[in-house]
């Protein structure tokens, strides 16, 4: 079992999913942002069609639950319980490796340049209030990145792209062309000089 969904979270479950009114719904769990700080653990409807390739599908006794490929190393241990309160109840998600780093060199490239981002690059940034995220890898190798915190309008950000960061990433995933910064530089609120 992928996860373990207890026997109140599946009904749980099965009483949203009968409400939609659509004939073979189910649910998809996945991780964004997974093997960062920002991971979340996410359940959504899967109405038929939806599901995508690489998806882990698991039949349950009411429903179908489709689990993301990708996210399957991070739902590892995960718990889904519903507990019934005075307010009506609970839905809990508990998905303790969810934000562990767990890369190798055959994870997605996103996956490698988050953990290079948060493993290496944030922690000197954090120095001076900044961080910085991946928004997107173009088809042509590049990482869009943006900056945040002290980075975002740093007189000395073009600078840290290219001989911190750019070429941080570069040495570590050797197929990335190089990085982009999305980041409105204009806005100098709270940058670190």
């Amino acid at each position: 079992m992928i996860v373990d969904i207890t026997e109140s979270g599946q009904a749980y479950l099965q009483e949203l999913l009968s409400k939609q009114d659509v004939e073979g719904i189910g649910i998809r769990m996945f991780v964004s942002n997974p093997g960062t700080p920002q991971a979340e653990t996410c359940i959504a409807y899967c109405r038929p069609g939806e599901e995508q390739e690489g998806d882990e599908i698991v039949q349950y006794p009411e429903f179908t639950a489709y689990f993301e490929g990708r996210s399957i190393p991070f739902l590892k241990d995960a718990k889904v319980d519903y507990a019934a309160d005075k307010m009506g109840g609970q839905l809990t998600i508990r998905a303790p490796n969810s934000k562990m780093p767990q890369v190798s060199d055959d994870s997605p490239i996103e996956d490698r340049i988050n953990y290079v981002l948060f493993n290496d690059i944030n922690p000197g940034l954090a120095s001076h209030g900044g961080q910085v995220e991946l928004q997107e890898y173009t088809d042509d190798g590049f990482a869009v990145l943006k900056f945040g915190g002290g980075c975002q309008g740093c007189s000395a950000v073009d600078l840290t792209l290219k001989e911190g960061v750019e070429k941080t990433l570069i040495e570590k995933i050797p197929e990335i062309q190089g990085v982009r910064d999305m980041t409105d530089h204009s806005d100098t609120s709270n940058a670190y000089y």
